[in-house]
């Protein structure tokens, strides 16, 4: 059994967001003792064709529940946002005394649907968690840097010893993905030309996104690519990296780079499931760096550190993987590369660069595949099971 970093609260409602498959409901079932916790799975198709032609009945039987019954736990619960207005009618009453409440637990994969249906999102009554993929840190021992990165850490897929068996279910993954949060919920119109966009997608993350190009790819406008992206975001897929800048509306005002979640995805998307990942290539760089960056944003999110992140390029093309800013204004810098011993001039000039450019750099990196810590003038060389220690610190 895999020990999540992810702790909720039992003493507070909240969502608890992330892409299909992370183990949501598997949290929620471990961490709440199921004889005080009343669940509802709007996946299941009578409990949803109930609630969503009378989404008070729920609110109903809530009220009328056994009093035993602590925590209401609604999984997908963006297949029915109306019941968020119940939820939110009970938490309001004035009738009904603050301690007999519930908690209300609401797991969803798609923070974009309740977005869409301007949906109640309880503000004040109920925190926001998001739920990723396995980290290193909860792997622990089961930990294998080579099938993170060929097949990801997705639960379902990381835990199957099965290679074979895990490559059907990465490709059902990405084609049910397709079918469910995209046809199902009636994201786009045109599935043809956000099928293409995936593909095309796949092949570019962790690129600086070349909206024009990536549009005369998929025959549609680039505003519509935008949209997609924004789809990708908004169902919990990827994220976006922006270039630094001294001002936020500098940092969006140019063109992000956008990060899958997960390996496995992007190898299915780009169809190099069957194609060994060996290191030393190209792929292999581009997989770690993925990870590397993946894995501090799941840090950053778990252990509520309030770090800003983006990556610094020039005009030049000198170049540095990841900028992270504390909330004190350290900025540190980090550069990320999968070989054992990292060469000086594959880093140099981006640190010069950058040095260039900010007065104060508390903190430079090379993180990497080395077995040990050293040091190259002021820059810190981590191997990569030490760089997250640096981040979890």
């Amino acid at each position: 059994m895999v020990t999540r970093l992810l702790r909720p609260r039992n003493n507070y409602s909240f969502f608890l967001l992330g892409p299909r498959q992370t183990g949501k409901t598997f949290l929620i079932n471990a961490t709440f003792p199921k004889e005080t916790t009343q669940m509802y799975n709007l996946l299941n198709t009578d409990e949803y064709m109930r609630y969503i032609a009378n989404p008070s009945l729920f609110r109903n039987e809530v009220i009328a529940r056994d009093k035993k019954i602590t925590h209401i736990f609604v999984d997908e619960i963006q297949k029915i946002p109306d019941l968020l207005n119940e939820i939110h009618s009970i938490l309001e009453n004035p009738n009904i005394d603050e301690r007999s409440k519930p908690y209300f637990i609401l797991s969803g994969s798609s923070a974009r649907k309740l977005k869409r249906a301007n949906a109640n999102m309880l503000a004040g009554r109920a925190i926001t968690y998001a739920l990723y993929p396995l980290s290193y840190q909860e792997l622990k021992d089961n930990f294998d840097l080579l099938s993170v990165l060929k097949y990801g850490t997705l639960p379902r897929i990381y835990l199957e010893k099965d290679d074979s068996l895990k490559k059907e279910i990465l490709r059902s993954y990405v084609e049910t993905y397709l079918k469910e949060e995209i046809e199902q919920e009636a994201l786009i119109r045109n599935v043809g030309s956000f099928v293409r966009f995936l593909n095309i997608s796949g092949h570019e993350s962790g690129n600086i996104i070349n909206y024009s190009n990536i549009s005369k790819d998929t025959g549609v406008s680039h505003i519509t690519v935008k949209e997609y992206f924004k789809i990708l975001e908004d169902t919990l897929i990827g994220n976006f990296l922006f270039p630094f800048g001294k001002s936020k509306r500098k940092r969006l005002g140019r063109h992000p780079k956008f990060y899958y979640l997960d390996t496995g995805v992007i190898r299915t998307l780009c169809k190099k499931l069957n194609n060994e990942l060996e290191p030393a290539t190209t792929e292999y760089g581009s997989m770690f760096e993925h990870w590397i960056i993946n894995e501090t944003l799941m840090l950053n999110s778990y252990l509520k550190k309030d770090l800003v992140f983006s990556f610094y390029r020039t005009e030049h093309g000198a170049e540095i993987d990841l900028i992270i800013e504390t909330p004190k204004n350290e900025i540190i810098a980090v550069e990320i590369k999968s070989s054992e011993t990292p060469n000086p001039t594959s880093y140099m000039n981006g640190f010069k660069s950058f040095s260039g450019a900010v007065k104060k750099i508390h903190k430079k990196i090379v993180v990497c595949n080395a077995k040990y810590q050293s040091k190259e003038d002021d820059i810190d060389i981590y191997p990569w099971k030490t760089y997250f220690d640096f981040i979890m610190s």
